[in-house]
């Protein structure tokens, strides 16, 4: 694909992102809306609408959002740095680093008379790859299918902001049944947290240090962390929360955020806090195979397993279909490292080419990127849940509508 300079190519895309704008934000229930897209690495798009705050002032580029789930992706991608260097492997029992996760029990699918699950012993040990793909057995409190959810809630294992220490919330989430044997199939849930974990007692570094030594100074991300800096908490945007029916009320402001307090334990699943600018140089280096500007994250191909699927089977998650995951349709799709990713574009029934990378947090924020079409969306903003709206699916869309005139002169 040649460089989408073309004047036509950004009316379109400026036009569809006001057209988002006017469906999402301006007549829907967006309390503001950032989309950006690149194709090549060159910005074509970056729009703001609607006030960062309640009271003003204007969403700006610079805006720092909460990302949630796509915490995970930049995770993933400092965990695979430990592997390159031969610290950990994909294969190796989680309780060779955690000896806490050492004897799990597997809940049976049943309950006794006082209401609690029936479980018996756990014969096979949970992988790091198990950890990375989603398939160890853990669970998420809002899932709601099962007794085990119930107990993530009551013991609060999946919030933003943990109340314990790393060691604290290792040995209680262990001691939490597993929903499936590890390995078996795909389950979405905080695993990625319980790598964060792993990876603080592997190299003996807390992890917003270690994440900021291995993935964000690197990359010149400085606006991307577990706290929101003194000098930063201007641009923090307020965050909302929504049931779908009334007018959404705020969760979180950003002049008092939760963001500003440090924790005894990172949420790696979901606590980092990032900006449009520093997302894009994430991915930018991905698609240039694990480095950007001379500094290499990582190896070509540990960004091509980040981005492949590692389902069991090769299946899609459709096929796994343990939970809903997001409005967005998964046949044809599979689970990467860290995100999801396009196996079959005929299947998926969505834009994107096999191999597209992409994924979305929990306040509605989320990316692709294209490494057939050197395409990245980003779309930001604040309101939780996410799937209440099919924002984030109709960028997609929109974007690839946008782009036809360059598929048509690349």
């Amino acid at each position: 694909m040649t460089r989408c300079t073309s004047l036509n190519v950004r009316a379109r895309l400026d036009a569809q992102a006001a057209a988002l704008a006017d469906r999402y934000w301006r007549n829907g229930p967006l309390p503001h809306l950032q989309l950006f897209v690149s194709v090549e690495g060159e910005a074509v798009l970056d729009r703001c609408f609607g006030t960062a705050r309640q009271d003003g002032p204007e969403l700006a580029p610079d805006a720092i959002y909460r990302i949630a789930s796509m915490s995970k992706p930049l995770v993933v991608a400092a965990f695979l740095s430990l592997v390159e260097e031969g610290l950990v492997s994909l294969d190796d029992p989680v309780a060779s680093v955690l000896p806490e996760c050492a004897r799990p029990r597997l809940w049976k699918g049943e309950i006794d008379a006082e209401g609690d699950p029936i479980t018996s012993p756990c014969d096979t040990p949970m992988r790091m790859i198990d950890l990375l793909r989603h398939t160890s057995g853990l669970s998420y409190s809002f899932h709601r299918q099962t007794p085990i959810d119930a107990l993530y809630a009551d013991n609060y294992l999946d919030g933003f902001h943990q109340r314990r220490t790393s060691a604290e919330y290792a040995k209680a989430l262990a001691g939490v049944p597993l929903l499936f044997t590890p390995g078996e199939r795909f389950h979405y849930s905080v695993s990625i947290d319980l790598l964060g974990l792993v990876m603080e007692r592997v190299v003996g570094e807390p992890l917003d240090r270690l994440l900021a030594r291995r993935v964000f100074d690197p990359l010149g991300m400085t606006d991307t962390g577990f706290m929101i800096g003194a000098g930063q908490r201007a641009r923090l945007a307020d965050a909302w929360i929504w049931d779908g029916v009334a007018s959404p009320a705020l969760y979180d402001r950003g002049d008092q955020s939760r963001w500003r307090i440090a924790q005894k334990c990172w949420s790696a699943g979901g606590g980092l806090l990032s900006t449009v600018r520093d997302y894009h140089r994430f991915l930018h280096m991905l698609l240039q195979g694990g480095e950007l500007e001379g500094r290499r994250i990582l190896s070509p191909q540990s960004v091509a397993l980040m981005m492949q699927n590692h389902l069991p089977q090769g299946s899609d998650l459709v096929a796994e279909g343990s939970v809903e995951l997001s409005e967005t349709s998964l046949r044809g799709v599979g689970m990467g490292l860290g995100g999801a990713v396009i196996v079959d574009p005929s299947r998926a029934l969505a834009p994107g080419s096999a191999g597209t990378f992409f994924w979305g947090g929990l306040l509605s924020t989320g990316f692709f990127a294209d490494p057939a079409r050197r395409i990245i969306g980003i779309v930001m903003t604040q309101l939780m849940p996410s799937g209440l709206t099919n924002l984030r699916e109709d960028f997609r869309r929109a974007v690839y509508g946008a782009l036809k005139e360059q598929e048509t002169h690349a």
